[in-house]
């Protein structure tokens, strides 16, 4: 009985109404979408940025490095994402574009884990803590990248 208040109560709210071709521009223009690339980006210059502090503070080379390693466990698998989704398949529908995310993710995943245990089997002496900051610096860019605000690009239409 609960449940049918609540349907008719959403029921009685204003109806939904379409936005004017024009009012879905001004919302797009006020509300640009990022590329995956962008945030990317951000994670390469704070993964060489980290590194770089890492080995100004320890002036060890194994720090940098292991600091290193912990931003590339992220950068690779970031990049493998972003592919994924920008691809054909993922755009073709929305079905292809949930079924591509999971998958992507999945395989996010598993790099990850990859990247890490073959970081430790091919640096010597690596260093797991600056290892761990690396890759959790690096994974933080994702609120700073989109945080930042960029001015709205314009798409041009090269078939008219």
């Amino acid at each position: 009985m609960h449940h049918e208040s609540q349907a008719t109560e959403y029921a009685e709210e204003e109806d939904i109404v379409p936005l004017t071709a024009q009012e879905a521009q001004s919302l797009r223009e006020k509300n640009p979408s990022y590329s995956p690339w962008w945030v990317v980006g951000w994670q390469v210059l704070v993964g060489l940025f980290a590194s770089a502090i890492a080995l100004v503070l320890t002036g060890k080379t194994i720090f940098a490095v292991s600091v290193a390693c912990g931003a590339l466990a992220v950068i690779i698998p970031a990049a493998l994402f972003a592919r994924g989704l920008m691809s054909q398949f993922a755009s073709a529908s929305s079905a292809n574009a949930v079924l591509s995310f999971f998958v992507w993710e999945l395989v996010k995943i598993g790099v990850t884990v990859g990247v890490l245990l073959m970081s430790h089997r091919w640096v010597e002496g690596l260093s797991w803590p600056a290892m761990l900051v690396g890759l959790v610096v690096t994974m933080k860019v994702y609120w700073v990248a989109l945080g930042i605000k960029r001015k709205p690009t314009t798409v041009q239409n090269l078939t008219a």
